[in-house]
């Protein structure tokens, strides 16, 4: 172990504000370390027992992510330093190497023990660590709040588009319901005239079959445009006016969207008599507003429980934090729980990569990143424009690529989108931590990386995943 002297330690801008009896306590406390080009002098993760400082050479720090090394900087600079740089917060954190130091060239660093460094730093300057940990720990609250803030921003928007998705639906079969009780008191009553007018219980029973016949008509005429409906109300109220049914217009939609035609209505005369046609026919229009209703009660009923089972996909409540899924099922919830702020404006265009195996991940928080991607580039479009959602393939890792046509990035901000609390967005509409919170749950959460790909109305975040845990 080789010492190291104050003269050596004089020259170093991290210490020239040090009395010689300070430098000579450093010299005591710590040694120099010499170390070949290419040596990893401390590893990411491991226990953070020593504080570098360069004296000579040339040291780059590193991190591991999703097993690729990456240089984050590197310097020749002597004086640099790294290691267990906040020793100073002693216990309160956990003391890890957060990268990798390694030289680049033949280097000499000085090497002082963590416990010594945090000792020496309290001693010397109480005021500073007390700046440093009010902070660090101001931060780490502050951010945690806004974190929270910015979740629950986002469960306010989810909740307001759900209200939204979910009235429409909820109110269409509401109006339904209402409407059948009276159909069917009318329906009944007709029904009785028709008996009661001498038409009896076979032929009764000839044109029940006769309307469930034609009720299972109103899929084959769904397909007719408005104007061809138009022109078979028009027709079939000539044929019923004709026969002296009266008001023959007001029956005549119902019945043309049941598919009822001219030549049904000589079938249904030929059952009851042309004397009772006219009472016949609105019975038969009711009962077949009846299964319309019906029908739009089925139809907003499946609705609701889709959307019910988007938002349980979306927000994952009924589920393990950590499963396996499918990147797609997910993409489509948050699509559906966002419509609403998507608007007519924006088009989407999904393009899922078939056959793709379902992975381990923590759902709910995938929901996040999908929300905070598509938020970005809603906010970037304007309002109009084309939202691209895609799934891919990428070796060993899943691809999910969000892209919005809007006027891209700066290339001055490029490098800063995923700092915490950096937004481009007016005070008050961005906390600056949606890509942050995306990036360590993309990164952090499940070992994957997050990119981004930008120039003037083709912008496009890349989140890669790995298949395996």
């Amino acid at each position: 172990m080789q010492k190291i002297t104050v003269d050596e330690l004089r020259p170093l801008f991290l210490f020239e504000k040090l009395s010689d009896e300070q430098l000579a306590v450093l010299a005591e406390y710590g040694h120099v370390e010499e170390y070949d080009a290419g040596v990893e002098v401390c590893r990411q993760g491991d226990p953070a027992e020593v504080f570098y400082v360069l004296l000579d050479g040339e040291i780059a720090l590193t991190k591991n992510i999703q097993g690729h090394e990456v240089e984050l900087t590197r310097s020749s600079t002597p004086s640099v330093y790294g290691g267990a740089t906040q020793a100073y917060m002693g216990d309160r954190i956990e003391q890890r190497y957060g990268g990798a130091l390694r030289t680049t060239r033949p280097s000499r660093l000085f090497a002082l023990p963590a416990r010594k460094f945090s000792h020496i730093v309290h001693e010397w300057f109480p005021m500073a660590i007390h700046l440093l940990e009010g902070l660090f720990f101001g931060m780490s609250n502050i951010k945690a709040l806004v974190d929270q803030r910015e979740r629950l921003t986002a469960l306010g928007t989810i909740t307001a588009g759900l209200t939204h998705e979910l009235n429409n639906p909820a109110a269409a079969a509401s109006r339904a319901n209402a409407e059948l009780g009276e159909r069917l008191i009318a329906a009944q009553k007709r029904l009785a005239e028709l008996a009661a007018h001498g038409v009896d219980c076979d032929r009764l029973g000839e044109l029940v079959l006769t309307q469930e016949r034609l009720a299972k008509r109103t899929a084959q005429t769904a397909a007719r445009s408005p104007l061809e409906v138009s022109d078979a109300e028009d027709g079939l109220g000539d044929v019923l006016g004709d026969l002296g049914v009266e008001e023959a217009w007001e029956l005549a939609p119902a019945l043309v969207a049941a598919g009822f035609e001219a030549e049904d209505v000589e079938e249904v005369a030929e059952l009851v008599g042309p004397g009772h046609l006219p009472l016949a026919m609105r019975w038969l229009a009711g009962v077949l507003e009846i299964s319309q209703l019906q029908h739009e009660i089925g139809d907003a009923m499946t609705r609701i429980t889709a959307l019910l089972g988007s938002a349980r996909q979306y927000s994952q409540l009924d589920r393990a934090p950590g499963q396996t899924a499918d990147l797609r099922e997910l993409l489509d919830s948050t699509l559906t729980m966002l419509k609403r702020k998507i608007g007519d404006g924006v088009r989407v265009d999904t393009d899922y990569a078939p056959d793709l195996p379902r992975i381990p991940v923590y759902a709910a928080e995938l929901n996040q990143v999908w929300t905070n991607l598509i938020d970005n580039a809603l906010y970037a479009m304007g309002g109009s424009g084309t939202l691209t959602v895609r799934t891919g393939r990428e070796g060993d890792r899943l691809l999910v690529e969000i892209g919005d046509t809007g006027p891209g990035i700066p290339e001055e901000h490029l490098e800063r989108i995923f700092t915490p609390f950096f937004t481009t967005k007016p005070v008050g509409e961005g906390t600056g931590l949606g890509l942050d919170i995306s990036w360590r749950i993309v990164v952090g959460r499940h070992d994957g990386d997050i990119r981004v790909l930008s120039q003037p109305g083709d912008t496009r975040f890349q989140v890669l995943l790995p298949v395996t845990p």
